[in-house]
């Protein structure tokens, strides 16, 4: 997960990378609770089962140990999630060098979104999105974001 600061506060994106093959991610203002991690985690729990039906393949998802990653109520999902072919590999404590999407974090600050200033988190926001649109066009990747219901 990585966040980007603006005048008015700061986004927070949660991103599912598959290296040259796809990148799909979720933006919200502020930071991210762990309701809202476990709503982008059913939606890739579905296309994890998908997958698993067409291909017999699981999903693995690499994990740091944040505490939104492994809060009570993330921890109670790991069984579904792994019935629908979704399974959380986590990382060593404290090695975010082994994980690779915060070079793709990296690379969409220095790159798309550096010497930018911001007014709101609208046009932040915005930014971040055509910044994943160029990454994912310089990449040869398909993007997805996952839109929150606002309901």
């Amino acid at each position: 997960m990585a966040q980007v600061g603006s005048r008015t506060g700061r986004i927070s994106i949660l991103g599912l990378w598959q290296p040259e093959l796809s990148f799909e991610y979720a933006l919200v203002q502020g930071g991210f609770k762990t309701e809202r991690y476990i709503e982008v985690m059913n939606w890739a729990a579905t296309k994890a089962a998908q997958t698993l039906a067409e291909t017999d393949r699981i999903t693995v998802v690499v994990h740091d140990n944040s505490s939104l990653h492994t809060s009570r109520l993330s921890r109670h999902q790991w069984d579904k999630w792994q019935s629908q072919g979704l399974f959380i590999f986590f990382l060593p404590a404290y090695c975010s060098q082994m994980n690779r999407i915060e070079e793709q974090w990296h690379q969409l600050k220095a790159h798309e979104l550096a010497g930018q200033m911001f007014d709101n988190n609208y046009d932040l926001a915005m930014a971040i999105i055509d910044g994943m649109e160029a990454r994912s066009i310089k990449g040869g990747y398909v993007l997805e974001r996952f839109i929150f219901n606002s309901a």
